[in-house]
């Protein structure tokens, strides 16, 4: 069967344009808003069996999550980032330190007061632990 001209040329551009604007679609679609900065320290991930979280704080500081519950991330002079649970590697990010942290808990769940490490969190600003230092 052989196939006129007109239909080839007419069949040719309908699949170009199609795919044309699949592409553009595609590229738009999976771009961040242009007014909306992107949180640099945003991730939302399961590992380990544990799901972090992260986001910058009201202050710009990162803030992780560790099952919901806060993990307290301590900035390096380095650059890295360190946690109660793993005071001894420096890790490069705020996700990084979260799952050496995850590594190093093992089964064990993360305590509520893992992300008050030096931070008073009673509202008569003693510490929950009962260290008055």
């Amino acid at each position: 069967m052989i196939v006129p001209r007109r239909v080839a040329l007419r069949s040719l551009f309908a699949l170009a344009v199609t795919a044309f604007t699949g592409g553009a679609l595609g590229r738009i679609a999976t771009r961040t808003p242009s007014g909306a900065p992107r949180d640099p320290h945003a991730f939302d991930e399961m590992y380990g069996g544990r799901r972090l979280l992260g986001f910058t704080g009201p202050d710009g500081a990162p803030v992780a999550l560790v099952d919901g519950r806060p993990l307290h991330l301590m900035r390096c002079a380095d650059g890295g980032y360190v946690t109660p649970i793993d005071h001894y590697e420096s890790c490069p990010t705020p996700l990084a330190a979260t799952r050496a942290a995850v590594d190093e808990l093992g089964t064990a769940r993360l305590s509520r007061f893992a992300g008050a490490h030096g931070v008073p969190t009673d509202p008569t600003g003693g510490s929950p632990r009962g260290v008055h230092a």
